[in-house]
């Protein structure tokens, strides 16, 4: 089995929140796993954390269903067990079935899903795969996502949380005390 160490420590949860403080984040991001780390470079855990502001809370545009299948398929897509596991939680308090959370493993066979949600999980697909959309996807989301403002969201989205699936998986973040994986099936990402 792989050292899974974290490769930079944690802050202590008081040293988080008190960091946290400092440097204007959220006290609800401080006890994190990976804001315990990330705080030990203040000035990048605020951007990462505003960045995450406006995607989750203020000022997003993209439908709450539609980034979390974005970020379940990032999730399992690289295998990001934190990731997968976070936001598995984050979309069951969003009232997302669990049957359509399941259904980003293989969503190109899953018959749960919506047109927006196919369009959308391609346009991840490709964008982990290629870097980019390609015009058939991006015409596809795009008669699903109206705004400009949905649209540029779309995009910041799936680049935001596979940076944050990188980070994860390269610092080795832990889980938080007491949270428990939840692989699907008994399969991990």
């Amino acid at each position: 089995m792989a050292d899974e160490t974290p490769r930079v420590p944690l802050l202590s949860v008081a040293e988080a929140a008190a960091a946290a403080a400092k440097a204007g984040i959220s006290e609800q991001m401080a006890p994190l796993s990976v804001f315990r780390v990330l705080l030990r470079h203040p000035d990048v855990a605020h951007e990462l954390a505003s960045t995450l502001t406006t995607l989750l809370f203020q000022g997003n545009k993209l439908d709450a269903r539609l980034r979390e299948l974005i970020i379940m398929r990032i999730g399992w897509k690289t295998k990001s067990l934190y990731e997968w596991t976070q936001h598995w939680r984050v979309a069951r308090m969003l009232d997302i079935p669990e049957a359509d959370l399941v259904a980003t493993r293989d969503w190109k066979n899953a018959s749960c899903l919506s047109d927006a949600d196919r369009a959308i999980l391609a346009a991840t697909d490709e964008t982990l795969d290629g870097g980019m959309i390609s015009d058939a996807t991006w015409a596809a989301c795009a008669a699903h996502l109206k705004t400009a403002e949905e649209r540029i969201e779309l995009v910041v989205a799936i680049g935001n949380w596979t940076l944050f699936s990188q980070l994860l998986r390269s610092l080795k973040i832990p889980l938080e005390d007491g949270v428990v994986a939840w692989p699907p099936d008994g399969k991990k990402p």
